[in-house]
């Protein structure tokens, strides 16, 4: 049972406990899987074997401080013996070898539970900011006393830190995996449709039809982005978004037999990663085609979930050597699909959940528009339709167990396979917790708020820039020569040049507006305010940072050298090789001390990652790309590690893609169309109060159809 607890009063500490489950490795490299009762109290986290509001005198066997260097990274679902687990890793930032992990039943819990560790992490940066001496501070508590329990008399020694956990005693264990909780909504409650994207809609869709309360659009824009035409089937249901991405991942013969026509029928052929895996299944064709012999198909998913709660599910045709074609079978090719669902905000006060689901995919042409055009209902039979008609299942399956107020409750046996001696400590343990918060970090508050993005409004901007909000001094300074500074990959000339990049105007992008505070309303971004000046496109053996300080570096130049102030932006691509994509951003005026740019400039890492943006948006190529990449802001800092360096005239912001699972998988779908598409990038830094509003654009580029195989070497 969860519980969590907060408040905004400083006298009453945020609370949140619940169960979990701790995977690991003991001294005999033997994985281990046990549940615990875990309790956060403000920074502190203390360990139960047993729950101590149920079991009074319970003693933690474990208790923690969360400090600024914490790191956290949902790694998706894993198997885990015989039963699923979405996994949360917690690191040190400043020691990789300090890492750990814990898991729960559903993605929901899983993210209630990094969102309560940020929380903790949020209270420990409030208190290092509060106190010159936060070590004596922290060693002078008295509210938790982090002493030994018992005869665990090594404990001392690792008591400011959630160091160890232990495991339990040999024998079964079973987790309740409550894979799907309904709750019903108010029905008169008013909600939100509206599209999260920070980048102007290329696609223009079109309602045709309505199918049993699903609407069904056609892209009528001319989006060159797939082989026919993208269509999409779109509704709402009365659940929360993690309960719907619960039911369309699980493979569960009966629970897919109540509301999926075509893919019910399906295994894991290969689990590729915790967020990618390979699926064969099979169906057969009399309930869907003229055709007698059955079908069978393959294809892979890839998911994840966004910072604002959008669960993503990518589905590709696939092939995989332990499913070759079977004796009585026709291989199907499954259309290419996406899913994505969406948590609503509703104006009304309610204890429901709301969401909208999407199930976008491209379809042939010509049968669509004969099924358009009722000339046939021949497409009723077709792949693509069942593919469709999916949400409409979906939909009926949510209204269903709404109405009866069921819960489906999924049985997992977790065997444990290594015992516990409780007065011997583990050999295996970890410190991902920092017990000590180093004095010299930052004392601002990382915190930062979950968007909203409403319709984007038409609103013009003052185009006199506010030193405050800008950070660029009116004055003008001569160009220092950056027209004679150039990079690896060359600038485009005209339109039709590839493997080039340019710099395009910033009112594609939408970005927060003055009155964003009391309205959401986000506007189109205006031109950079700082100059992209040049490119470097590197392959690299071992990922490199710090760019700026290579001899051969632009930077190290004479003219280099002259330019006020520089961004350095180091992309690091993981693939074999490693690549860098470095995007040198130049002012041609001082930048100002106290405005919003110079105190990124200036400020702690802690405040540069709770404010760092970046808005990508596919312009040209495959669609499945684009909904891949997606279009909706990020901050970088919380998505993957940055590295930043502070030197001379620049500010180097080293991004590691590959310190992320997720942004790794999608990464790996931009490198495979990379040739073929045109991707534009906006960077930004984030306003969160008043004076700090209107958002400017700091940077954008427009990378076309860029070549792996031209990237220069970069020497060590």
């Amino acid at each position: 049972m969860l519980k969590s607890e907060g408040s905004e009063s400083e006298n009453v500490a945020f609370e949140h406990s619940g169960w979990v489950y701790h995977l690991g490795t003991n001294s005999i490299k033997r994985e281990y899987c046990h549940r615990r009762f875990l309790h956060i109290k403000g920074k502190y986290v203390m360990m139960y074997k047993r729950n101590p509001n149920e079991h009074a005198g319970t003693k933690p066997i474990r208790r923690g401080v969360v400090g600024h260097t914490l790191v956290l990274e949902e790694l998706g679902c894993r198997k885990v013996n015989d039963g699923e687990l979405y996994v949360l890793k917690f690191s040190n930032r400043l020691d990789e070898d300090k890492k750990g992990e814990i898991a729960c039943a559903t993605a929901g819990e899983t993210q209630k539970w990094m969102e309560a560790l940020e929380q903790a992490k949020k209270q420990a940066e409030y208190e290092l900011s509060q106190s010159s001496n936060t070590r004596n501070k922290l060693s002078m508590e008295n509210e938790i006393t982090l002493g030994k329990h018992g005869r665990r008399h090594r404990v001392r020694q690792y008591a400011n830190g959630l160091k160890r956990l232990i495991s339990t005693k040999g024998g079964g264990e079973s987790l309740v995996r409550k894979s799907l909780t309904f709750s019903v909504s108010n029905k008169n409650a008013d909600f939100c449709e509206f599209d999260a994207a920070d980048v102007i809609e290329e696609h223009e869709w079109k309602c045709v039809c309505a199918l049993y309360g699903v609407r069904i659009f056609e892209d009528v824009s001319g989006y060159k982005g797939g082989k026919g035409v993208l269509v999409k089937a779109v509704t709402y249901m009365d659940v929360s978004a993690d309960s719907i991405f619960e039911v369309i991942m699980s493979l569960d013969r009966q629970q897919r037999y109540e509301w999926d026509t075509l893919t019910s029928d399906v295994e894991l052929v290969d689990s590729l990663s915790e967020h990618s895996d390979v699926v064969y299944g099979t169906y057969d064709s009399r309930y869907l085609t003229r055709w007698k012999c059955k079908r069978d198909f393959i294809f892979s998913r890839q998911w994840f979930r966004d910072q604002d709660g959008t669960y993503t599910i990518l589905q590709f045709p696939a092939v995989h050597k332990k499913r070759p074609p079977k004796a009585g079978y026709r291989r199907t090719k499954i259309n290419p699909s996406t899913w994505e669902i969406k948590n609503l905000n509703t104006r009304a006060p309610t204890n429901g959940s709301r969401c909208l689901v999407t199930h976008m995919l491209d379809v042939h042409s010509k049968g669509w528009s004969r099924w358009k055009a009722n000339q046939s209902s021949k497409f009723e039979k077709t792949v693509p339709f069942a593919l469709l008609s999916q949400v409409s299942g979906l939909k009926a399956y949510t209204c269903a167990k709404s109405a009866t107020s069921t819960v489906l409750d999924k049985e997992v046996s977790l065997s444990v396979n290594d015992f516990e001696d409780d007065d011997e400590v583990a050999d295996h343990f970890y410190d991902a917790i920092s017990a000590y918060p180093s004095s010299s970090s930052s004392s601002e508050d990382d915190d930062y708020d979950d968007i909203d993005y409403d319709d984007a409004q038409d609103v013009c901007k003052d185009q006199s820039l506010k030193p405050t909000v800008s950070g660029l001094n009116q004055k003008m300074n001569p160009d220092p020569g950056s027209s004679h500074l150039c990079g690896s990959l060359c600038e485009a000339k005209s339109e039709t040049d590839t493997n080039c990049w340019m710099s395009p105007s910033g009112t594609g992008f939408m970005i927060r507006g003055k009155t964003y505070l009391k309205d959401s309303a986000k506007v189109s971004g205006g031109d950079p305010l700082l100059k992209l000046i040049a490119v470097d496109w590197f392959k690299v053996n071992n990922p490199a940072s710090k760019v700026a300080l290579h001899p051969k570096c632009l930077l190290q130049s004479e003219a280099g050298k002259k330019l006020p102030f520089v961004l350095v932006m180091n992309l690091q691509v993981p693939a074999k090789p490693n690549y860098s994509l470095v995007l040198y951003f130049a002012s041609d005026k001082p930048v100002v001390k106290d405005s919003l740019l110079g105190r990124f400039i200036d400020e702690s890492n802690t405040f540069r990652d709770s404010r760092f943006k970046l808005i990508p948006s596919i312009v040209e190529g495959y669609w499945m790309v684009k909904r891949a990449v997606g279009t909706k802001a990020c901050l970088l800092g919380k998505a993957v590690s940055c590295n930043y360096l502070r030197q001379d005239n620049f500010l180097e912001i080293d991004v590691d893609i590959g310190s992320s699972s997720v942004a790794r998988n999608v990464i790996g779908i931009v490198l495979g169309y990379v040739t073929s598409i045109v991707v534009d990038l906006a960077i930004l830094i984030e306003g969160k109060e008043q004076e700090e509003l209107p958002e400017y654009i700091l940077g954008t580029v427009r990378l076309n159809r860029v070549r792996p195989e031209t990237a220069v070497s970069l020497e060590s």
